[in-house]
């Protein structure tokens, strides 16, 4: 250049980098923050579609049963229930109040759908009606639909076939007999071939009389008819669950009048709670079940037991009321959490 030195390259004033070098490491250490957000934005965004995900395919949560169940919003929860069998469940006529063990099972339930016990209207059932789950409703002087039925009600395959829609299985009992007292042992049905037999007319004590070559069972609406008949002389026994019978030989009318008997059959009731074709309902009963069983801090089943049934085991003594321990229910399916599959 002319033969001139160069004109030195001038720093700026205080020892200053030049503006473009402080951009350059500006966006050095800008560049691990930037992919570290970017990675977390690919991990947020992973995480919300995989939750979607499982929402959409995974098992439906709790709330989302409810809502398919036609509870959410419900203001009144109606039970078809038996009003005539003691520690079963009894209405009083004087105060319309129902107890029993079913009673209390169908307060468990209702409990865990979010009813309230005054948001629980009981209406009293016959055994034939309890399939199609119509119940007489005195309010309105018609027969209506119940949402469950909580019936003494035995789980089979011929009922499942004609459109019941059982949960698991809430209380295992058999069938048994009672007599009079002073009548000759009962040790099965077969005894009682020549005998005025009565049982409930829908049962499987029914089916069970059939079988054993009982040809003209005497077949009652109710089974208090049938002890009624067995007290006053018109029958000679009455059959069906024991459960149902052990609360009649333990109320103090009849008390002393009636033999429990144990008649060997193998084959176990099982009842449970028909909700007709309200799948989300029967899932629902049945996570309120698991509940109870699988919770080691829910005593309700066994106060349940211990109010109603456990009372009576000494007047059917030998026979056996019951089993006191709540049948174990399979987990439904029932997502807890929102990832959860």
């Amino acid at each position: 250049m002319d033969g001139d030195e160069a004109e030195p390259v001038r720093q700026p004033a205080g020892g200053e980098r030049p503006a473009g070098r402080r951009r350059r490491g500006r966006l050095r250490r800008a560049a691990p923050l930037t992919r570290l957000v970017v990675v977390l934005g690919l991990i947020v965004v992973i995480v919300v579609v995989a939750i979607v995900a499982v929402m959409v395919t995974g098992p439906p949560s709790k709330d989302d049963l409810l809502r398919q169940a036609g509870m959410t919003g419900k203001r009144e929860l109606l039970i078809g229930v038996k009003d005539d069998q003691p520690g079963i469940a009894l209405r009083d006529p004087a105060t319309g109040v129902y107890t029993g063990f079913d009673i209390d099972i169908a307060y468990l339930i209702a409990g865990d759908l979010g009813f309230r016990p005054t948001d629980v209207r009981f209406l009293s059932i016959e055994s034939e009606d309890r399939e199609r789950m119509r119940a007489y409703d005195p309010k309105t002087r018609t027969h209506v639909t119940v949402d469950m039925v909580i019936a003494s009600y035995s789980i089979t395959p011929a009922r499942t076939a004609a459109g019941a829609n059982f949960s698991e299985p809430y209380l295992r009992t058999e069938q048994s007999v009672v007599t009079r007292k002073g009548h000759g042992r009962v040790e099965a049905l077969a005894d009682l071939a020549d005998e005025r037999v009565c049982t409930v007319a829908t049962s499987t004590s029914a089916d069970a009389l059939r079988r054993a070559g009982i040809k003209n069972p005497k077949l009652e609406k109710k089974i208090s008819s049938c002890i009624t008949g067995l007290v006053d002389g018109r029958y000679d026994a009455a059959t069906t669950d024991a459960a149902i019978l052990a609360g009649f030989v333990h109320e103090p009318q009849y008390r002393g009048l009636l033999q429990h008997y144990d008649i060997g059959l193998e084959a176990e009731e099982k009842w449970g709670v028909n909700v007709g074709p309200n799948d989300a309902l029967r899932t629902l009963v049945n996570l309120s079940l698991y509940h109870s069983w699988h919770d080691p801090d829910d005593r309700r089943w066994e106060e349940a037991y211990d109010r109603n049934l456990r009372p009576e085991e000494p007047d059917s003594d030998p026979q056996d009321v019951a089993v006191d321990q709540q049948p174990q229910v399979a987990r439904p399916a029932v997502r807890q959490w929102p990832w959860q599959r």
